[in-house]
């Protein structure tokens, strides 16, 4: 990876995003078309894989064409729809020297639940690389195999609260960026960083916050507080039940596990949920709060 000296005289001025900085600029060539874009962020554990792969196949249950990007160096985020770990892009790609041209696309797509598409990027290796330059790569090899032009809906289901300039890449491919958080300040706190690095991309791409959803929460009372503060609408609530806990067990989407009726209504919940993301509407412009008004606000009097 080469390295640019920047002018000091340049320090403070504003340049183009990604210039000057450990961040990925988006080449114009990787564009990804057609296909409505959401990037799922969130505090890290909080059930963003759960949430993505599940969304993917509600989305497919309403008959689109679903492509899942799995973005963590853990690989694990497609497991649930393709029943194994997937090998990630960098992976394949080590394969081959790098030579991308030799990649087949069984190398690297893989087909799971009801016809959900699926892919690992990956990411470098511990304390290495960029994760911005892996979801560029992966993007790049789904263009070049015409893989995006047959897809209706891409899901990038990103590593934890991390949004440096690298992991932060996703944005700019996203149409909206939806937050997956609990009932709890730790999770709300990553949350409001996230809406700090979604209106930082905002200012250069089209993404824009489609919405919170709360995950395993029995109450939303603190996320309440937080969005009628901020500007931001909860899009969906799932309560923390155990077969959402079995469904990873069993290494299964929701929509295979055995019917019962609080599981329909989580079913339920699902396919509301993709229906009004595919459906869109009016972005959120959410105003970040600063961490000690954060602090005060959440908690019990």
């Amino acid at each position: 990876m080469s390295t640019i000296s920047v002018p000091l005289s340049t320090i403070g001025q504003r340049r183009p995003d990604g210039a000057g900085s450990v961040q990925v600029q988006m080449d114009p060539d990787l564009q990804i078309g057609t296909a409505k874009c959401f990037a799922i962020y969130g505090k890290g554990g909080i059930g963003k894989s759960t949430t993505s792969s599940n969304l993917s196949a509600a989305f497919s249950k309403l008959g689109k064409r679903v492509l899942q990007i799995g973005c963590d160096p853990k690989h694990d985020s497609t497991f649930t729809l393709t029943k194994r770990m997937l090998p990630t892009v960098i992976d394949v790609l080590e394969t081959v020297n790098f030579h991308a041209e030799e990649l087949r696309v069984e190398d690297f797509v893989y087909e799971g639940y009801n016809g959900v598409m699926c892919v690992e990027a990956g990411g470098p290796p511990a304390g290495t690389g960029c994760g911005g330059y892996v979801v560029g790569q992966t993007v790049k090899l789904l263009k070049e195999h015409h893989l995006l032009e047959d897809t209706d809906v891409v899901i990038f289901d990103v590593l934890g609260d991390v949004v440096c300039g690298g992991f932060a890449a996703p944005l700019q491919h996203a149409d909206r960026a939806m937050i997956v958080t609990a009932n709890d300040f730790d999770s709300i706190f990553a949350m409001n960083r996230i809406v700090q690095a979604i209106g930082a991309k905002a200012k250069n791409y089209k993404v824009r916050l489609g919405g919170v959803i709360a995950n395993r929460s029995a109450a939303t009372d603190q996320i309440d507080r937080y969005t009628e503060r901020t500007g931001l609408k909860l899009s969906a609530r799932f309560p923390d039940l155990d077969v959402i806990r079995r469904s990873r067990l069993k290494k299964s989407t929701l929509f295979e596990m055995e019917a019962s009726p609080e599981l329909e209504q989580v079913q339920q919940e699902y396919l509301r949920l993709a229906a009004s993301m595919w459906t869109g509407g009016t972005p959120y412009e959410a105003v970040p709060m600063k961490d000690r008004d954060l602090f005060d606000l959440l908690g019990f009097d």
